[in-house]
């Protein structure tokens, strides 16, 4: 086996662990923290892992920007100097930022909780962007193990700290939110000790140089900004619930999403490995595979639907306080059929067209739509029924939209398919609202094998063409 085999291995296998204990950490948030936490203190702990998932963009783009410029130069090759005056400047902008929030946050908030939490998001704010540039160095020079490594000890860390506050008898939302913040701070120093070449380097004749910086930005700034229109497609509605209802509905509302994006984990992962196999494939062969692997998919994500009722069903035994947030989850778990179609399939063949500003378009069209459903469902309507219900509605915007487009770059015809499948998802949700669970159960059963007769040529004929190429 040559040496780079070896390394692609090895690569693929720091990833998969840090995956693995990535799930770890999500089972440990759905399953253990809501049964040793009161439904308030889960509800705060939830809003500090809300709050936190939007600390990276408080760098503007800068780090995405140095990934971007400078990606595919080996780590020897880069300039140490000039990468040491950016993150000294990335750290100082940080902490004046940091400390804006601290006193804003003093004099405008009364509830002792709330300011912990924002208190903790400032010091998240400087650990976590002075990371994310370290980690995009190393992305952008191929030290894949060592970013691996980097964020397996995040979540070791945080699993540990937890699980000893656990047997300790300390169960406190705070202590929770300290493991993480000493998960994320240990992880930084492991950073700046493998990036040491660039974090010491020396200082003398330091200057500020708001060129290179303002490079770095221009570069970054729209991948940022489109990424931050993906996640406030969700964000804005949580924001809404957490502003009109109480924590404790917030928490709730937060465990039905934190087990729909739990089944995420395995589905986005898949697409880290067609993504590199589409970009083999001929453009005119294209069109064909999206169909093959579209009939396989749609029937599989329709197929994960079944599992909610044994899912539901066990909670309501583990989780008993939650029961009411359990009813809702019905209105966002077939968020994984539209979403992980987007994410496995969609945004990788826009992708590998390189159709990045077309993933731009559709995210921020999907924000103006989930902020439209917020106002309407929560300030105007105060529904928090039709406002948990929106998560699935503007993700289903977002996946139809985007395969739309898709569709005519690729000219295939995708119309009836999504008719079929809205259909199919609808008398899920419809079903399992009005019916008892096994009722449901049994129900929507009938319905998917009935899709399975109505899709039968084409999933077939999808096998039939994946077995033939492998034969080949």
């Amino acid at each position: 086996m040559n040496i780079k085999a070896l390394n692609l291995i090895k690569n693929f296998s720091y990833t998969f662990i840090s995956n693995l204990i990535s799930m770890s950490v999500s089972i440990l948030i759905v399953l253990i923290l809501p049964k040793v936490l009161g439904v308030e203190e889960y509800g705060y702990f939830q809003l500090f892992v809300f709050y936190a998932s939007y600390v990276g963009f408080l760098h503007f783009g800068w780090s995405d920007g140095i990934y971007l410029r400078y990606g595919g130069l080996h780590y020897k090759d880069l300039n140490y100097r000039l990468l040491n005056n950016q993150f000294t400047m990335l750290v100082l902008s940080q902490l004046f930022i940091s400390i804006i929030i601290v006193t804003i946050s003093s004099l405008l908030l009364d509830d002792k909780d709330r300011l912990y939490i924002i208190k903790m998001i400032a010091l998240l704010v400087v650990i976590v962007n002075s990371r994310y540039m370290l980690i995009h160095i190393f992305q952008a020079s191929n030290r894949i193990r060592d970013f691996a490594k980097i964020t397996l000890l995040e979540k070791v860390i945080f699993i540990f700290s937890v699980t000893l506050f656990i047997l300790l008898d300390m169960v406190d939302f705070k202590f929770f939110i300290i493991s993480d913040v000493i998960g994320k701070l240990i992880s930084l120093i492991v950073a700046i000790y493998f990036c040491k070449d660039i974090v010491f380097y020396t200082l003398k004749n330091f200057h500020f140089n708001f060129r290179e910086t303002l490079q770095n930005i221009n570069a970054g700034y729209k991948l940022m900004f489109a990424n931050i229109a993906g996640m406030l497609i969700i964000g804005v509605v949580r924001f809404g619930v957490e502003r009109t209802w109480d924590i404790a509905t917030f928490a709730k509302v937060s465990l039905t999403l934190s087990i729909s994006n739990f089944l995420m984990i395995f589905i986005t992962a898949i697409g880290i490995i067609i993504f590199p196999i589409l970009k083999r494939i001929d453009q005119d062969k294209l069109p064909e595979v999206y169909n093959v692997i579209r009939h396989l998919l749609a029937a599989s994500l329709l197929l994960i639907l079944i599992f909610y009722y044994p899912i539901k069903t066990t909670l309501l035994y583990w989780l008993p306080n939650y029961k009411e947030s359990l009813i809702f989850m019905v209105l966002v778990f077939p968020m994984v059929v539209f979403e992980g179609r987007t994410a496995l399939l969609i945004n990788t063949y826009l992708k590998a067209l390189r159709k990045e500003r077309l993933m731009l378009i559709v995210n921020a069209a999907s924000l103006f739509f989930s902020v439209l459903l917020t106002v309407i469902f929560t300030i105007g309507l105060k529904s928090l029924e039709l406002a948990i219900l929106s998560f699935l509605i503007a993700l289903a915007f977002k996946s139809i939209f985007s395969e739309v487009l898709l569709a005519k770059c690729l000219k295939i015809k995708v119309t009836k398919d999504i008719i079929l499948e809205i259909f199919v998802v609808s008398l899920f949700i419809i079903s399992s609202w009005f019916l008892n669970t096994w009722t449901a159960f049994v129900f929507y059963g009938l319905v998917y094998i009935l899709y399975l007769l109505v899709k039968r040529n084409e999933i077939l004929k999808s096998i039939n063409k994946i077995k033939t190429h492998a034969r080949n």
